[in-house]
């Protein structure tokens, strides 16, 4: 049997870009684009049109310019919306138009002051209305994670009757637990009779932490598209990060599969961290600094015997060169002997036990040892 293929909706440019400091200019977005496209994304959510005259115009460009990926513009479930996102997607060779309305009580009550019903025949609407001008159309279902089921159920059934070709389920506040969230998606596909007629995509925020185990809750329950930002930047504290469901995917072997080339993965997520100016934590999974370095002495000794023993991916399959060892007071025999070597210092047990002592006490000072110490440290114990 083959491999279930997972479509992965990238909205660094969209969703990640409405983070506070991180906007782009026209040329920053098309340098972002162009590496997304390399990078294998099945579709890119190029931006808002209607929001402002410079996210137009970053639609426009990326629809000129990008060929492979489905290139897909935001609106809201309003007629200025759509014609602004129609009017922007126009030159893309692949388009989609992204259009939805609220689907919790909370936000049918108190953001648009509306009915469960009012709201069924404006997403019904915007998705006649978007269709008319493409083929393809996503309905996103916002704050789904806190609506009825049951109403959520329905609202899907008519949007999908409307011609919406994939139906977006977003845990938009990042409030579901991870089986609250599958069984949601499994509760769609068990109960909406048309569900068979459009892929179900998830689309989740990181506000308790829970982004990327509700996205694979998601996709083990049904879901096929996932959509996530590079580096999980997004509103508040994010969304699921592209990199770790890609290579959680991949690293499980679950029976599915991305179109993602994991070697580029490394290279992108530097790219959006420099060009968003958005550091990179350093214990981030996958692509932060300290994901493949070891410090521990035990750790240490069990890599450089065999990297399987603290490592379940290889560096390399995400772009990386190699492992780090970075030398510390927490570093044992092992980890020096290894160092000194690559800078062909070759000593006996004896002397290494006499150098070890050493570099204890100047890691204590130091905390973090280099190849600089090391030579200086090795003059002055005459080796």
């Amino acid at each position: 049997m083959g491999k279930n293929q997972i479509f992965v909706f990238d909205t660094t440019l969209r969703d990640g870009e409405q983070v506070p400091g991180c906007q782009l200019n026209v040329e920053e977005k098309l340098t972002i684009a162009k590496a997304l496209e390399e990078l294998g994304v099945d579709v890119l959510e190029a931006g808002f049109p209607i929001s402002s005259p410079g996210d137009f115009q970053s639609v426009v460009e990326i629809s000129k310019t990008i060929k492979k990926p489905i290139i897909c513009g935001l609106t809201r479930a309003k007629k200025e919306d759509i014609d602004a996102a129609v009017e922007a997607l126009k030159y893309a060779k692949r388009k989609r138009i992204h259009t939805g309305i609220g689907s919790s009580d909370i936000h049918i009550k108190y953001k648009f002051k509306s009915t469960r019903k009012k709201i069924l025949e404006q997403a019904v609407w915007a998705v006649k209305y978007a269709k008319k001008y493409v083929e393809d159309v996503e309905f996103y279902a916002e704050d789904a994670g806190r609506a009825d089921n049951q109403f959520l159920a329905k609202m899907v059934e008519e949007v999908i009757t409307a011609g919406a070709t994939v139906v977006n389920i977003p845990d938009t506040t990042g409030y579901c637990l991870p089986d609250e969230f599958g069984t949601k998606i499994r509760f769609l596909k068990e109960n909406v009779k048309n569900i068979d007629k459009a892929i179900i995509s998830v689309h989740c925020h990181n506000d308790l932490g829970l982004a990327t185990a509700n996205t694979l809750a998601g996709v083990l329950n049904g879901a096929r598209q996932v959509e996530t930002t590079i580096n999980g930047i997004g509103e508040r504290a994010g969304n699921a990060a592209m990199e770790e469901i890609v290579m959680i995917l991949k690293t499980k072997k679950l029976n599915f599969e991305t179109k993602i080339n994991t070697k580029k993965i490394y290279k992108v997520s530097q790219l959006v961290s420099k060009m968003m100016r958005m550091p990179i934590q350093k214990n981030k999974a996958i692509v932060g600094e300290n994901a493949f370095a070891h410090s521990s002495g035990i750790h240490q000794d069990g890599v450089l015997k065999n990297r399987e023993n603290y490592e379940i991916i290889d560096p390399k399959e995400v772009g990386i060169p190699s492992s780090k060892i970075i030398l510390t007071a927490r570093s044992g025999r092992a980890a020096l002997r290894h160092r000194l070597e690559k800078l062909n210092y070759k000593l006996t047990r004896k002397q290494l036990d006499i150098v070890y002592q050493e570099f204890l006490k100047l890691a204590d000072k130091i905390k973090e040892v280099d190849d600089r110490n090391l030579r200086q440290l090795m003059l002055k114990v005459g080796f």
